[in-house]
């Protein structure tokens, strides 16, 4: 891997690897295998993957979460959610070095498809790594920092921010409102990064690099960011704190993101 998370062709690497997990958090991955095979045959699996801090090996035991995607033969269904569910449930209450499991499920379809390119495609292609079958990035391009990424990624940001008010209106413990503050300043930090990703040339998930990299291009909320930055890694549970989130910075990165790259492909007549 060259500087900035790239290839020496110019394309993002893949960030993750299984060399890469912290000693403490083998076993994790280990028992994550194998309840995922043990729960999915191959009917319905084709591939699973490990994403986030834990295969680019900075997570911090009994902080960081376990994040897996898994690809479906077809839809995921209501089974398969309940399926995905136990398996999140039965590995956090095992290992207390994760703080939380979280499983995508997705059909290959939608992963290979033309929509999905420069989405989850990227996403399969660059930020997961294989876990379990063959590997879906196979069949994908190799992606460069563009206006097109930034778009497809994060491009839906004012949608978002119509869900997370209505979650936060509706949060009723300090669970619920630590969990949303995580969502939300990771995602806000990512669009953030992608917001400015073009014109820096490359590729990180790294949440303080992300942050300290927008505000050379945003001063005047680079502060703004760092502090986002820090509620994704240590969650509030202070409901001030959302609204700053989703009724300040938020906002007006969301009216910036459209202004420099458009709003992202919709998917509701899809």
């Amino acid at each position: 891997m060259s500087e900035r998370g790239l290839a020496h062709d110019g394309t993002i690497a893949r960030e993750g690897a299984l060399g890469r997990v912290p000693a403490a958090f083998i076993p994790v991955v280990d028992a994550a295998r194998a309840q995922i095979a043990e729960t999915f045959d191959s009917a319905r699996l084709h591939s699973a993957y490990i994403y986030g801090s834990i295969p680019r090996g900075t997570a911090i035991p009994g902080v960081s979460d376990l994040d897996l995607q898994l690809a479906l033969h077809h839809e995921p269904t209501e089974a398969d959610r309940a399926d995905a569910t136990a398996i999140e449930v039965a590995l956090d209450h095992v290992f207390p070095q994760i703080d939380g499991v979280g499983i995508l499920l997705t059909s290959t379809h939608a992963l290979l498809s033309e929509l999905e390119r420069h989405d989850a495609g990227f996403f399969i292609a660059c930020l997961c790594t294989p876990l379990l079958g063959p590997d879906l990035a196979e069949r994908l391009p190799r992606y460069r920092p563009t206006t097109e990424l930034a778009r497809e990624t994060n491009g839906d940001l004012a949608l978002a921010l119509k869900r997370w008010r209505t979650r936060a209106a509706q949060a009723a413990t300090d669970a619920d409102r630590r969990t949303l503050s995580r969502v939300v300043a990771r995602r806000i930090v990512r669009s953030g990064f992608t917001l400015i990703m073009h014109r820096w040339g490359g590729w990180t998930s790294a949440l303080n690099e992300s942050a300290e990299l927008f505000g050379r291009y945003y001063p005047e909320h680079a502060d703004q960011m760092r502090n986002a930055a820090a509620i994704g890694r240590v969650p509030s549970t202070d409901p001030a704190v959302l609204s700053t989130l989703i009724d300040d910075l938020g906002p007006w990165l969301a009216a910036e993101y459209t202004a420099v790259h458009g709003e992202k492909t919709s998917r509701r007549a899809q």
